[in-house]
C-alpha cells in the first residue's frame, strides 16, 4: 500500500486530523493506496498560502516571462514522467492506458500552450475623448483560485484549469476528487522540481462536504472552477454567489450524435461506438442519445451492433483493450440501476443489459433502441456505457429532439450536405458541435456548455480572461480640476 500526503505551502503534510482514507483499483475492486483526509482547516491553510504567494511571495513579484518559464519546465516534466503517471492514473480510476499514454503527451502540450500566454497579456490606452487626462487597462490576476476536479479525467481536468491561471499570475488549491487523487499527487511532486515557489500550487485532498465546501467559502478565493455534475455544480454556484466569486462551471451532458440518410454509415457507425463506449461512457460528452434517420434506421442498427460486440473488454493496463471498468461503486449502481430503467421505460434492449462477467465494475456495453425523448433514459445522464437510439423523420425533427434537453454540451452530425452542415451547426444548442467526427479536442479552442451543461469556458485564448481582473487608471496631465459639486460629462 502506498501512502500519500497533501502538498501545502510547498510541504508534505497529513491531513490536520491525522484520518486517512483508501483508494480503489476498479479492475482488481482492491484497495492499493491510503489518501491523507484533509479538513476545512487544512484547505484554509491551503488557501492562506496560495494568498501569501500571491501577495507578498515571490510569485506575484516574478515577471510574466519568469512565470512562463517555470510552466514550460513543469510541462517537460510532466512530459518526461507521462508514462507513470498514465499508470497511476489507470489504477487509479480504471482509464485504458492506451488513452492515458496518448492523453499525458497532450497534458504536457496544453501546459507549453498556456506558457506562452504568459507574457502575452496587454493592458491598452484606450482613445479617450477627455483633454488633459491620460487613460490605460492593465490586466491583473484575479487572485487565490480552486480547482475542483472529478474522478474521470483528473490529471487532464486539473492541468486544462491551472494552467491558464498559473500564466494569469494566480495561485491555486487543488481538490482532486475523492476517488482518484493519487494522479494528481503523483503530478504534485514536480511543481518544487519545476520551481514553483512555496503555495504557488497546493493539493488539498478529502471529501467535498470538508474540503470542497471550505474552498467554495473562503473569502480569499477569487474564483472557482469545477468541473462535476449539474448537481455538484449547483451547489459550488450557490456558495461563490455568497461572496460573489467567479465561477467556472463545467457540468454534465446528454449529447446527441445525429446520422442522417446521406452520411458515410461506416464513419458514422465509428463515430457512435467511439461517443459511447470511450471511457466506458464515463465523459461529459458523451454521445448517448443517438439520432438516426428513420430512413437508414434498420441498416445502421445493424452495422452499429455488429462493431459494438467487438469491444475488447478486459485489464485497463494493457494496450489492447477497449472497454475498461465503471470508476466508482457508487457510479456502476448508478449505471446498472439506469438500465432497469430504460427496461421498465419501453426500450427495447438490443445489446449487453447488465453486468459484465469480466470483473466486479464492469458494465457490458448496452444499446437500447424504441427509446423517445421523453423517457428518463433518454433525458438524464447516465455516465456510462449506455446507448439510447432514437429515429427520427426529417432535420426539423432532428434539430427539436436534440435541443429538448436541459444540457447542451456537445453534439455531433454526420452528413455529407454542406448546406446540413452549416445549418445543424447553427441551430444546435451545445457548445460544441462535431460534424463527421466525435470526441475531437484541441486545448486552442473553447470548450463549455450552454444550459445545466455549464457556465464560462475552459482551453483556448479566451481561457486565460477568465482569470484576469481588468483595471482602469487615469492620470490628470494637465486637465483643470473641475467644481466638486457638478459631475462633468466632457
Amino acid at each position: 500500500m502506498q501512502h500519500y500526503q497533501m502538498l501545502i505551502d510547498g510541504q508534505w503534510v497529513d491531513g490536520s486530523g491525522g484520518d486517512r482514507f483508501e483508494t480503489m483499483n476498479p479492475f482488481t475492486a482492491k484497495s492499493w493506496a491510503t489518501i491523507a483526509k484533509g479538513t476545512a482547516d487544512d484547505a484554509g491553510r491551503a488557501v492562506e498560502a496560495a494568498h501569501k504567494a500571491l501577495k507578498t511571495g515571490p510569485w506575484g513579484k516574478m515577471s510574466a516571462s519568469a512565470r512562463g518559464a517555470i510552466m514550460r519546465k513543469f510541462a517537460d516534466l510532466l512530459a518526461e514522467h507521462g508514462q507513470s503517471l498514465a499508470e497511476t492514473e489507470t489504477r487509479d480510476n480504471g482509464k485504458l492506458i492506451a488513452e492515458m499514454s496518448l492523453q499525458l503527451r497532450y497534458v504536457s502540450q496544453i501546459v507549453h500552450y498556456f506558457a506562452g500566454m504568459a507574457d502575452k497579456i496587454e493592458g491598452s490606452v484606450p482613445p479617450i475623448e477627455r483633454p488633459g487626462y491620460f487613460n490605460y487597462t492593465r490586466r491583473e490576476p484575479i487572485g487565490v483560485v480552486a480547482a475542483i476536479t472529478p474522478w474521470n479525467s483528473p490529471l487532464l481536468l486539473a492541468i486544462s484549469k491551472i494552467s491558464p491561471a498559473l500564466a494569469a499570475g494566480c495561485t491555486v488549491v487543488i481538490k482532486p476528487s475523492e476517488f482518484t487523487s493519487a494522479s494528481t499527487l503523483e503530478m504534485a511532486r514536480l511543481v518544487k522540481e519545476a520551481g514553483f515557489p512555496d503555495g504557488v500550487i497546493n493539493v488539498v485532498t478529502g471529501f467535498g462536504q470538508d474540503v470542497g465546501a471550505a474552498l467554495t467559502a473562503h473569502p480569499k478565493v477569487a474564483k472557482v472552477s469545477f468541473t462535476g455534475s449539474d448537481y455538484g455544480g449547483r451547489a459550488v454556484y450557490q456558495a461563490a454567489a455568497r461572496d460573489f466569486k467567479s465561477v467556472t462551471l463545467e457540468l454534465g451532458g446528454k449529447s446527441p450524435n445525429i446520422v442522417f440518410d446521406d452520411a458515410v454509415i461506416e464513419d458514422a457507425v465509428k463515430g457512435a461506438i467511439s461517443g459511447i463506449f470511450a471511457a466506458s461512457g464515463q465523459t461529459c460528452i458523451a454521445g448517448s442519445r443517438l439520432l438516426v434517420q428513420e430512413s437508414i434506421h434498420d441498416q445502421f442498427v445493424e452495422k452499429l451492433l455488429a462493431m459494438a460486440r467487438t469491444a475488447r473488454i478486459g485489464d485497463p493496463s494493457k494496450m489492447d483493450t477497449e472497454v475498461g471498468p465503471v470508476t466508482t461503486p457508487p457510479q456502476y449502481q448508478k449505471v446498472l440501476g439506469y438500465i432497469d430503467v430504460a427496461k421498465n421505460e419501453g426500450a427495447e434492449l438490443l445489446l449487453g443489459g447488465g453486468p459484465s462477467d469480466f470483473g466486479e465494475y464492469f458494465v457490458q456495453p448496452t444499446i437500447f433502441s424504441g427509446v423517445n425523448n421523453k423517457m428518463r433514459i433518454a433525458q438524464e445522464e447516465v455516465f456510462g456505457p449506455v446507448l439510447s437510439i432514437i429515429k427520427f423523420k426529417d432535420e426539423a425533427e432532428a434539430i427539436e429532439i436534440a435541443n429538448d434537453t436541459i444540457y447542451g454540451l456537445a453534439s455531433g452530425v454526420w452528413t455529407q450536405s454542406i448546406k446540413r452542415m452549416f445549418t445543424m451547426a447553427n441551430a444546435i444548442e451545445a457548445g460544441t458541435v462535431w460534424v463527421n467526427t466525435y470526441r475531437a479536442a484541441s486545448y486552442t479552442t473553447p470548450f463549455g456548455g450552454y444550459k445545466h451543461s455549464g457556465i464560462g469556458i475552459e482551453n483556448g485564448l479566451p481561457a486565460i480572461q477568465t482569470f484576469l481582473k481588468s483595471k482602469s487608471v487615469w492620470i490628470n496631465f494637465g486637465a483643470d480640476v473641475p467644481n466638486p459639486f457638478v459631475m462633468r460629462l466632457s
